[in-house]
């Protein structure tokens, strides 16, 4: 680590201790406030991320207009003087329909304690490149939402559109590569979502392009408590389908899903195969505890894999989401994923994967959150933890092959001066124990087993 990277570091270190003390006064001033704290908390609303709300209709629309807003402004109307955030206008046709459009843009930094030597912050994903501005979201969404009050018909939908350095962990086979092409550029296009919705009575589906619905994390910035991903979101579980998924209210506080699709980040399936991706979420009375269990299953090797036999490379995984609400102000989440594979191209030609995350996420004012990760994942055979610059052409982390354990730990804050603004600065340790990988171990260029990163990113919704 040299002289200028360490000051780098201690810079950022120093930024967010200067956060932290600027929040100390405001929560001895609302110790026991019972104020609303969701315009603050926006990627925090752990009520509204909860597995199998994974489309934008249920959590995030709410969470970026109505939550946030007062009665005295309207989404469209572009007036954040009366106290609301301020929203992009809204086109007379789609609000005829009631189809809202809006979105944020997302952009960050990363420090990481190395001069990394191939200027990625190894496995870590999204904020991957080391001391370089991204842009990793310009995201926009047209929303429909298919709201029969319980009982009837009704339609709706959801198309979402982001350009940004995200694309190249959003690639699904015949969509984003035919979209942008693998020429090592850093920005591209990404469609994470297209699909209709129907809803009749306490049943409602999808059919189309849709974010899957395991583990806790999700595709959109503003969903999430950090800028970095854990290792169990960003490799162990699918993130994008294509296909339908059915959801039915066996009652208020009981949900069942299920449904086909074409594989892991396929629009195109690769090897005429269907997957099946199905769970169960249960709400308590309360409203304090929510469970989630949700699993995909199906093939995913193509044509020239390394057998040339397409279809037989079987993939299950599941993912258990426990959300607790301990107190007003402090939410504990635990994550269990875990996965396994046939006929995949290891020794004894089943692979394992499993991993144990856990958050705490503390509401110290309406302005001001704290956040902690601690996750451990064991890539049993060196299958899963695979960088997106494996794909020839993508400007990416290239290792592989890490049969051995990961671990993070991550403290951040979450500052929301306003209903528009998140601004979630970040502190993260990786460290991995088990052999290197055919190019070398995962960090600093496949000279280290461990990193640190400092990293801060900046969140503006309309």
């Amino acid at each position: 680590m040299d002289i200028t990277r360490a000051l780098t570091s201690l810079a950022c270190v120093a930024f967010c201790g200067m956060l932290a003390q600027a929040a100390e006064p405001t929560l001895a001033v609302r110790d026991g406030a019972t104020s609303d704290s969701r315009v603050a908390t926006i990627s925090l609303e752990a009520e509204s991320s909860e597995p199998g709300q994974a489309s934008l209709s249920d959590a995030l629309v709410e969470d970026m207009g109505s939550a946030a807003r007062t009665e005295d402004v309207e989404p469209g109307d572009g007036n954040a003087a009366a106290g609301g955030p301020w929203t992009i206008p809204q086109i007379g046709f789609l609000e005829r329909h009631s189809i809202r459009m809006g979105g944020w843009l997302q952009q960050g930094v990363t420090f990481n304690g190395y001069n990394s030597e191939d200027g990625f912050n190894g496995p870590v994903a999204t904020n991957d490149m080391d001391d370089q501005y991204q842009m990793n979201q310009l995201w926009l969404y047209l929303d429909r939402p298919a709201n029969n009050g319980g009982s009837g018909f009704a339609w709706g939908g959801h198309v979402d559109a982001i350009y940004g350095t995200d694309w190249r962990f959003g690639i699904n086979s015949g969509l984003e590569d035919n979209i942008n092409g693998f020429d090592y550029q850093r920005y591209g296009l990404v469609i994470p979502q297209a699909y209709l919705e129907l809803a009749y009575n306490r049943l409602s589906v999808k059919l189309g392009h849709f974010a899957a619905i395991l583990d806790y994390e999700a595709v959109p910035a503003v969903m999430n408590p950090f800028y970095s991903h854990s290792y169990s979101y960003g490799y162990t579980v699918p993130q994008l389908v294509t296909g339908a998924l059915a959801e039915y209210k066996l009652t208020d506080r009981l949900s069942i899903l299920g449904g086909p699709h074409r594989g892991w980040n396929q629009f195109e399936d690769n090897n005429d195969t269907i997957d099946f991706m199905g769970g169960v979420k249960w709400v308590s009375p309360s409203e304090r505890t929510k469970i989630a269990w949700a699993c995909s299953a199906g093939p995913q090797d193509p044509p020239a894999d390394f057998d040339n036999v397409p279809g037989n490379q079987n993939r299950f995984v599941y993912s258990l989401v426990v959300q607790q609400k301990v107190s007003e102000r402090l939410d504990y989440i635990f994550v269990q994923n875990l996965g396994t594979e046939t006929n995949a191209p290891v020794e004894g030609r089943t692979a394992d994967w499993y991993g144990i995350n856990n958050y705490l996420l503390y509401k110290i004012n309406p302005k001001w959150s704290a956040a902690m990760r601690a996750e451990w994942l064991r890539d049993d055979d060196g299958v899963r933890v695979a960088g997106p610059g494996n794909i020839p052409g993508v400007y990416a982390w290239a290792g592989r092959g890490y049969a051995g354990n990961f671990y993070d730990l991550t403290a951040g804050l979450n500052w929301r001066p306003n209903g528009n603004l998140l601004v979630r600065p970040e502190l993260r340790w990786d460290w991995y124990s088990g052999p290197a990988g055919p190019v070398g171990l995962p960090f600093d260029g496949g000279n280290e087993s461990d990193q640190f990163t400092c990293a801060v990113d900046a969140i503006f919704t309309f």
